[in-house]
């Protein structure tokens, strides 16, 4: 088959819709603790369904927090049931081990006075998720189903949005990622961004390196 004709897999990268958590201004990067959709939320993920409604979807991809599995099942619909399902791990939010539950704000003052390649207390580093992110990334590119909706969280869609424009900064220009608003890729599109996330991961390590 002439490459120019061969099928292109589509993929439809989401936010999870609005949750409690976001209301709270706090952080949640467990997936054992119950964080669900807000009202608005769920009012997102039902919109969301409308966008998604014509496609036929050969798989639903969703991380191990609840409200990822929410979205899907609301947007979904009487269709969710009959989608075969993926949970993947690599997609989940930051473990930002014990600033668990801590506010933006406390947060954010932590990130301040830390760089990318600090661990967050008992969690992981943001260079970290990202290599995480970059390797499920090549994964799902390498599937054989040819239409996959993916429900995950604000980081993953913003690394892949920017690195698959070639930015050199994984948090710009793209930052604030809408909730429930699906934004779509390519397989080759996948694999640029994981190519290019880890360039800027190892970037940033050299540069830490020089300046030890």
């Amino acid at each position: 088959m002439d490459p120019k004709l061969a099928p292109v897999t589509v993929f439809a990268f989401v936010r999870h819709g609005h949750t409690t958590y976001n209301v709270e201004h706090r952080v949640n990067g467990d997936p054992s603790v119950p964080v669900a959709l807000s009202e608005d939320g769920r009012v997102q993920a039902k919109a969301l369904g409308l966008m998604i409604a014509h496609f036929d979807w050969d798989l639903c991809v969703h991380t191990r927090f609840p409200r990822t599995v929410e979205t899907a099942r609301l947007a979904l619909g009487d269709r969710f049931d009959e989608v075969p399902q993926v949970e993947d791990a690599g997609l989940d939010d930051v473990d930002v081990g014990e600033l668990e539950g801590w506010t933006l704000d406390r947060y954010r003052a932590w990130k301040e006075q830390h760089t990318r390649h600090d661990q967050f207390p008992g969690g992981e580093s943001l260079d970290d998720t990202a290599r995480r992110y970059a390797r499920s990334f090549r994964s799902l590119a390498d599937r054989p189903e040819r239409s996959v909706f993916v429900v995950c969280h604000d980081i993953p869609v913003r690394y892949l949005l920017n690195a698959a424009a070639c930015s050199s900064e994984l948090d710009y220009p793209n930052h604030a990622i809408p909730n429930a608003t699906p934004f779509l890729f390519t397989s080759d599109a996948l694999l640029m961004a994981a190519e290019q996330i880890d360039r800027i991961v190892d970037a940033t390590f050299v540069h830490r390196l020089s300046d030890e």
